[in-house]
């Protein structure tokens, strides 16, 4: 776990208590979903169009995400392949009464471009 947040921030919502469990924290299906939007922005960015998510290769949850936090997810590319790109995430949450964020959630997905039939396609070089 780090103590600055690392990548690009791609998306950031507030916590709100339709997402919450039965112990009254947020829900990690919500915390998931969001993650996988985050990259997604950036995987269709990188792929020049349409991307699927194709697998969530590692997730970690570090600590709880409560009503009212600010959360917020950074990507970083970890590898472009030929038709994939695997991208990290990280989500850091700021509590509505405090001035300093902290990691909450990290993990690991697995896009792949796809043409309008839903195939695989080529994924663009970074230099195209």
């Amino acid at each position: 776990m780090s103590y600055v947040p690392k990548g690009e921030l791609t998306i950031q919502t507030l916590a709100m208590p339709a997402s919450t469990n039965a112990n009254g924290d947020i829900f990690g299906g919500w915390i998931v979903s969001q993650m996988d939007l985050a990259a997604g922005v950036l995987a269709k960015r990188l792929a020049h169009g349409r991307v699927t998510t194709v697998a969530i290769q590692s997730m970690t949850f570090l600590k709880p995400v409560h009503v009212g936090d600010l959360i917020s997810c950074y990507v970083t590319l970890m590898k472009l392949g030929t038709t994939s790109i695997t991208m990290r995430v990280e989500v850091w949450a700021l509590p509505a009464e405090q001035s300093n964020p902290y990691q909450v959630t990290e993990g690991v997905f697995i896009f792949v471009a796809i043409d309008a039939q839903g195939k695989p396609r080529p994924v663009p070089k970074k230099d195209e």
